[in-house]
């Protein structure tokens, strides 16, 4: 399973790239084997600010569908466009080519609450 250590992650597999006050958000390696083939990104929050733990879209999967949850709340500010054409990038690249949305952190201070690699690690063992 695959975890980069410079990332922050959510109990609900979030994953998180920090860049100032911008933050680059997909799903993990993890998340995205559970899900299995996806088919689809749907994320309609694209220039709305979410506040942390709302829901800013969601990703659909030959099996089902599944919501994904804002880790740090601030302004999406752009959308993976690519994901519109190639959905199973999410599948085949989760950490780069895969990633969702960027967004204008609007409190830092809630980094501190996600996980870093070690404890997502451990998480997934349950």
């Amino acid at each position: 399973m695959n975890i980069p250590a410079e990332l922050k992650y959510t109990k609900d597999h979030e994953w998180i790239k920090i860049d100032g006050d911008v933050a680059t958000i997909g799903i993990t390696d993890f998340a995205q084997s559970e899900l299995g083939d996806i088919v689809y990104v749907d994320v309609d929050t694209l220039d709305d600010t979410v506040e942390i733990e709302e829901v800013f879209g969601s990703v659909e999967a030959v099996k089902t569908v599944s919501d994904l949850f804002m880790p740090l709340s601030g302004e999406v500010i752009e959308f993976n466009e690519a994901l519109e054409d190639e959905p199973e990038l999410v599948n085949s690249d989760p950490y780069e080519a895969g990633w969702m949305i960027k967004v204008k952190i609007s409190d830092a201070s809630q980094v501190e609450g996600l996980l870093d690699a070690e404890a997502y690690q451990e998480l997934i063992k349950g």
